[in-house]
């Protein structure tokens, strides 16, 4: 079984088991997240129709549990002026937060 949920603006497909990267939030190692913003349900192994919601669909809800924090990989990017002899480069690693998907309530 699997769901498509929304959290910051994002679309991310999860199943039951999966560890993913969401936007930092201020959560303790181990605490319990609820996604109510399910978009889709479905169940591969059954062969059946998705459910699709309009946007959300009620009822359903994806449980998390926190894993810890992590970082992203290193962004460079680099500043240039032609003929100027200018260069830079900036690296930058985003802040995320590490949850695995416990269950998927339909």
């Amino acid at each position: 079984m699997y769901a498509i949920i929304e959290d910051s603006g994002t679309q991310i497909k999860v199943q039951k088991g999966d560890v993913i990267d969401i936007d930092l939030r201020d959560a303790a190692d181990g605490a319990t997240l609820t996604f109510d913003k399910v978009l889709a349900v479905g169940d591969v192994a059954a062969g059946s129709a998705a459910k699709l919601g309009m946007p959300y669909l009620s009822g359903a809800s994806v449980t998390a549990k926190v894993l810890g924090e992590a970082d992203g990989p290193k962004v460079l990017v680099g500043k240039y002026k032609r003929r100027k002899g200018f260069r830079k480069t900036i690296g930058h690693k985003q802040h995320y937060t590490r949850i695995e998907v416990l269950a998927i309530n339909a």
